[in-house]
């Protein structure tokens, strides 16, 4: 409990396992980093060569490059870069630790641990089978997204449940401790994994162990710069934009209909730390455009931005004081305003509370929204179809300034419907395939407003009922939608109703 809660107790415990674990192979207590390789990659506790190598190897290229961060107590704490600084990896050796064979199956980047666990496909029951679907993307359709999960469990659980012909599935899934990743789903499969069957057969389901309300304890740098490097890998090679409308977090992903919103995930959570994640892919969050631009990229500092969140271990309960991705939007530009209201999610009208899982007042780093308003140290976007503040103080800002491409409803529409999924228009349907309503969410997109575009794409319908794929069809319309930044989800407008024009005009 004292390392968990105590930083110098917890900087002081690693130091000791170091040096013991230095002690136990015989080795020197150098002072020079290089003579300690073989104990970082045992520090990793992972159980294969090569994801204690490249643990290692990711400690090493920081030192080799130096780093620097405030703390939370505003202290500037910096390491200097040595890049000379060669270890010796041949100690790996003295680890005893086997090496594994990669799988022919596992599509991952070479210098991450990967091993193939893979999800079942098979039939059982009344034409009933699991846990996805077979296709043939890009061919078939183009892969658009990447969702980042978290497990809310222990990597033994999530790869039992992964194996379970009976629940759902992913592409990959990460461990904690050492950032070890297993996959579970060829790329050109489509796997079950996001709540919403449109996304899911445009996108790659990675999941992270861990739980979304005790970050230090899983979200691990290990498991980040391990992420990082596969998702640098699929992006580039599916040409998946680096940018928060394509990277999702599970809780951006929209609800399909009106009934499903209340029941969608909200993982990985406030405390996922975004911004860091980005500088990973080496699409680091920066001001793009003056204060006229007309957008803003919310982009607060990790470690000072403590919003109090509740309902961590009890309900109602303040959660400790952690570092956040979030902001909190307000109805008027005060702290003590209520917080604006999501109607999917409450549709009394009650207001949004500061619950951990309660998206319905939350910008997160890296999102784009379209500048509503300025009053004093605050800003106000456009959200949800109303008018949102969260604090921005010109010392210490929470977003930056940009510009980009908006729509907003055609010359003379008071409304515009918003939709969960980009389906077909019904003439679009050959004989045989059920029709697909095109349901509009309980949201409105109302003239004046404005909302940041994120993708154009035609209506598009995988129709994958059977264990056969041969009995699979992508339907494909003529109607055009475009993707947007509308809440803490992003969400879908057909381009018929609204107009696009550059930001801040």
């Amino acid at each position: 409990e004292a390392l968990r809660g105590d930083e110098s107790a917890n900087v002081r415990g690693g130091a000791a396992l170091l040096a013991a674990t230095q002690k136990r192979l015989g080795l020197p207590p150098s002072e020079d980093p290089a003579g300690w390789y073989a104990a970082v990659a045992a520090y990793s506790g992972a159980d294969d060569a090569t994801a204690a190598a490249a643990f290692a190897d990711e400690v090493y290229g920081v030192i080799r490059g130096g780093a620097t961060r405030t703390t939370a107590d505003g202290e500037r704490v910096s390491l200097d870069a040595a890049p000379a600084l060669a270890p010796d990896t041949r100690q790996l050796r003295s680890l005893g630790l086997p090496s594994r064979a990669r799988d022919p199956h596992v599509e991952a980047p070479k210098d991450v641990s990967c091993e193939w666990i893979p999800a079942p496909y098979q039939e059982f029951g009344d034409n009933d089978y699991g846990n996805h679907d077979l296709a043939d993307r890009p061919a078939s359709q183009s892969i658009d997204y990447i969702v980042i999960h978290d497990t809310e469990g222990s990597w033994d659980t999530t790869i039992k449940l992964v194996q379970d012909p009976t629940y759902v599935s992913w592409q990959y899934t990460l461990r904690s401790a050492d950032g070890h990743i297993a996959q579970h789903v060829p790329l050109k499969d489509v796997a079950w994994h996001a709540g919403n069957w449109y996304v899911n057969a445009k996108s790659i389901g990675i999941e992270h162990e861990g739980f979304l309300t005790a970050p230090d304890a899983w979200y691990t740098e290990a498991m980040y710069r391990s992420s990082a490097r596969l998702v640098r890998y699929l992006a580039k090679r599916f040409d998946i934009p680096l940018d928060r409308q394509h990277i999702l977090g599970h809780d951006n992903v929209p609800g399909t209909t009106t009934a499903t919103i209340a029941g969608m995930h909200t993982d990985p959570g406030p405390y996922w730390d975004w911004a860091h994640y980005f500088t990973l892919l080496g699409a680091p969050f920066r001001r793009t455009a003056g204060s006229s631009g007309g957008l803003v990229t919310i982009r607060p500092d990790y470690d000072t931005n403590r919003p109090v969140y509740t309902g961590c271990e009890t309900a109602g309960q303040p959660c400790a004081p952690h570092g956040s991705a979030a902001v909190r939007l307000h109805t008027a530009p005060r702290a003590d305003a209520p917080l604006v209201k999501d109607i999917g999610l409450r549709p009394d009208g009650s207001d949004s509370t500061t619950g951990v899982n309660d998206t319905g007042a939350r910008a997160t780093t890296g999102q784009q929204f379209a500048v509503a308003g300025r009053e004093g140290d605050w800003t106000a976007i456009w959200y949800l179809g109303q008018r949102a503040w969260f604090q921005d103080p010109k010392r210490r800002p929470t977003a930056v300034s940009a510009k980009g491409l908006v729509v907003t409803p055609k010359a003379g529409a008071k409304e515009v419907p918003v939709y969960g999924r980009a389906y077909p228009e019904q003439a679009a349907y050959p004989e045989g395939v059920p029709v697909q309503a095109v349901s509009p969410l309980p949201y409105k997109l109302l003239a004046g407003q404005s909302y940041p575009l994120g993708r154009r794409t035609r209506g598009e319908y995988l129709w994958a009922t059977t264990f056969d794929p041969a009995g699979h069809k992508v339907v494909r319309g003529q109607d055009v939608y475009y993707q947007i930044q509308f809440g803490h989800r992003v969400a879908f407008v057909r381009a018929a109703d609204v107009t696009v024009r550059r930001s801040g005009k």
